[in-house]
């Protein structure tokens, strides 16, 4: 685990040709990517030294008390039903461990470290759609890690992290949101509409600001390649994928929101979970459930 992100032009001159030219274009405006929290610097400072005293880790997660009561709030996922309830960050890093509870800062990091768009509408709807998305990728991955061997943690980082860029979209492109009609109920970026208009996407933007954040390079995959399956071939993010995009499904079912992509790539995701077609639909309920029993608490 580095204790510093890659820098923007390492990390641009790994990507490909046409996806270095992407990022560039949204750059070459000025914009920054959030920065890391000190609190998450001193971690993973810690964690790199192999230092996992749980006590001094918990007084440095306790630096930051916002941080520390959005932790519990996740931690009390159905997710971790059978490790709850607890009443201390220590119970959390002992129970959850070291390097998942710091999956979990690093995803309530960056909901902390974005700034908001123009429009306060757009950027709180991206918000809780991130934060659904996660929360719902945790639950998939808890329910089927025999099969896909990705952990919640994991999960609910990539969820967090999925659609990063569109933050960085809207800051670069003034008429970015009005153009994909964020700001409408029922309306998410549709990538096809982005790389049409904008000639970008914010999944490329995504897995730089996943890089900048040092996440694991599997999920960084899982970002870029959400909307590129097929280039992603036989690649250990394809379990991960696959978790993202029946989340972002189950969530536009939820909302009752059209999903067409789904239908696109449900032949080929299915599999990686263990699932099929009969059994789909009983295990979105059972998702759903504790998802909406979870939201109640």
């Amino acid at each position: 685990m580095s204790s510093k992100g890659s820098s923007v032009p390492e990390i641009t001159r790994s990507l490909g040709a046409e996806d270095a030219a992407r990022v560039r274009r949204v750059l070459e405006g000025g914009i920054k990517i959030p920065p890391q929290p000190r609190v998450l610097d001193e971690m993973r400072r810690m964690m790199n030294r192999q230092e996992y005293d749980v006590r001094r880790l918990a007084r440095t997660i306790q630096q930051d008390p916002g941080l520390s009561a959005m932790l519990f709030k996740v931690v009390g996922n159905a997710a971790y039903r059978q490790h709850q309830p607890f009443d201390t960050i220590e119970q959390i890093l002992h129970a959850v461990g070291v390097k998942q509870t710091f999956n979990l800062v690093q995803a309530i990091a960056l909901i902390d470290a974005g700034k908001p768009a123009a429009d306060k509408r757009i950027y709180e709807a991206f918000w809780s759609r991130s934060q659904a998305v996660g929360q719902l990728a945790m639950l998939i991955a808890e329910e089927r890690v025999a099969v896909c061997n990705i952990f919640p943690d994991q999960a609910y980082l990539a969820g967090i992290f999925h659609a990063c860029g569109v933050p960085l979209l809207l800051q670069r492109f003034p008429s970015y949101g009005m153009e994909l009609r964020l700001a409408t109920p029922g309306h998410w970026v549709d990538w096809r509409e982005e790389d049409r208009k904008f000639n970008t996407d914010h999944a490329v933007v995504g897995y730089l600001v996943a890089r900048h954040w040092c996440l694991p390079g599997f999920i960084c995959d899982a970002i870029r390649y959400q909307h590129a399956l097929a280039e992603l071939g036989d690649h250990e993010a394809r379990s991960l994928v696959a978790i993202l995009a029946l989340a972002i499904d189950i969530h536009a079912r939820d909302q009752r929101i059209p999903n067409p992509e789904w239908d696109e790539v449900r032949g080929v995701l299915l599999p990686e979970l263990g699932l099929d077609d009969d059994s789909l639909p009983e295990f979105i309920d059972v998702v759903l459930e504790r998802f909406n029993s979870a939201a109640q608490v």
